[in-house]
């Protein structure tokens, strides 16, 4: 059998800081469309939506962030106060190449870290949670084993 993630789905408010922000981050913009009509209703189980959609991916190619703008219905829950250890979606980690480098410019874009430091797991990685635009939970690591 083979399985192979396609992306992970994140709701927004405001699209176009969110896709900003992940530009920041690294990835790269795929494509922006609405979702739309009977067939995407189908899909989400909500009857008649409209769904603004950008399609973000990894530079590799191998990872997709699905971001959503629900136009119609309108949002229900919020969770992105929720602390870490919440049930449900956690958060999307990323590795990057220089955590204290994309720290800086994704805090251009009102990035926050969720503790007060980054922490190094033994010789292993440096790592941290912030809050993204809408308080989107992320994680950032930087590999520094040989």
């Amino acid at each position: 059998m083979t399985i192979r993630m396609d992306n992970v789905g994140i709701v927004v408010e405001d699209l176009s800081a969110a896709i900003e922000f992940f530009r920041e981050l690294g990835l790269e913009l795929e494509g922006r469309a609405m979702a739309e009509d009977e067939w995407a209703g189908r899909v989400t189980g909500l009857g008649d939506q409209r769904v603004e959609i950008a399609m973000m991916r990894t530079p590799d190619g191998r990872g997709r962030l699905e971001l959503s703008r629900f136009l119609e219905p309108a949002v229900v829950a919020d969770h992105r106060a929720a602390p870490v250890n919440s049930l449900g979606y956690l958060r999307v980690m990323f590795e990057v190449d220089d955590i204290d480098e994309t720290l800086i410019r994704l805090r251009t874009h009102g990035a926050q870290l969720v503790s007060s430091e980054v922490v190094q797991y033994e010789n292993v990685y440096r790592l941290c949670y912030i809050r993204g635009p809408e308080g989107i939970l992320l994680g950032l690591a930087q590999s520094i084993g040989a």
